[in-house]
């Protein structure tokens, strides 16, 4: 779905430019005198760097996120359609116990959605206008019920503490292997050369790539308390149209493997590629909400 694929972007960016920062700043001899290491203080370094990133990028996700997507934000409604999206979310967002969330939509041909925010009441909600032009509004009701039990849930909160673990490991680790490259394996005993900056850098992509697999099992997980949110605040019999429907729409064209878990219906990887899957297959999410195990 968009709004992971926005966070996990914008905290890799963010982590990137946080380690350069500290690296010209000259932060990193701390835990590098005379070119040894130490572990403790390297910790601390990683935690700060890593949280920092985390919750920067948690801090502008309703930024960037109308920014990348050029979501129109509804102040006004302009027609019954946005007047309907409006009143659906403030409902169900009343029923949930949240404040109102911003209300977008973005011009994109495939049916999508999203939320996002710092808080449970100060989220956004929006929705693509391929899913207004090919949902009803029985399943498009649900699909918005579906993320305002997102921020109900407060996932991006939880999200933004299980980015900040991982990225302390990936922090802390891509800075070992770099000393080790540098010092052990290049035999620099002058302090932090080329080897130790461009290995950090590589180590920090990789790892972060790996690391996103905690993360995607964490955002499956979800996906199902939300799916059970939505039954709850806009019926089960919609939220399974809902999921049907997006099953439909995706059968005749598979989307690439690479572009397939950014949708809001997922993707069909097998395998060791469903590690990385930022949702369940739909078949799966259709057959727990009728089996009413969410």
């Amino acid at each position: 779905m968009k709004r992971i694929a926005l966070f996990l972007l914008t905290n890799i960016g963010v982590l990137i430019v946080l380690s350069i920062s500290m690296r010209l700043l000259g932060l990193e001899s701390y835990f590098t005198a005379n070119y040894g290491l130490d572990l403790g203080s390297l910790l601390v370094f990683a935690a700060i760097i890593g949280f920092a990133g985390s919750f920067i990028s948690l801090a502008i996700s309703k930024w960037s996120a109308k920014f990348m997507t050029k979501a129109h934000v509804i102040k006004q409604p302009a027609d019954a359609t946005e007047a309907w999206l409006l009143e659906t979310v403030a409902q169900q967002a009343q029923r949930a116990g949240i404040g109102m969330p911003e209300v977008a939509i973005y011009a994109a041909p495939d049916i999508n959605a999203f939320a996002t925010g710092m808080s449970r009441n100060n989220a956004l909600v929006a929705v693509s206008s391929g899913l207004l032009e090919n949902m009803n509004r029985d399943e498009a009701e649900a699909v918005l019920a579906h993320e305002v039990s997102h921020v109900a849930n407060g996932d991006m909160i939880t999200m933004a503490l299980i980015q900040g673990v991982v990225n302390t490991f990936v922090v802390f680790f891509a800075r070992v292997i770099g000393w080790v490259v540098d010092r052990v394996i290049l035999k620099n005993d002058r302090g932090p050369g080329l080897g130790y900056w461009v290995s950090t850098i590589v180590a920090e992509l990789v790892l972060a790539f790996l690391a996103s697999a905690v993360v995607m099992w964490f955002s499956r997980q979800r996906e199902f308390r939300a799916d059970a949110g939505a039954a709850e605040l806009a019926g089960r019999e919609k939220m399974v149209a809902a999921l049907q429907r997006l099953r439909a729409s995706h059968d005749p064209v598979q989307l690439p493997d690479q572009l397939a878990a950014f949708g809001i219906a997922g993707g069909g990887a097998q395998g060791w590629k469903r590690l990385f899957l930022s949702h369940p297959p739909l078949e799966e999410r259709i057959a727990a909400l009728r089996a009413g195990q969410n």
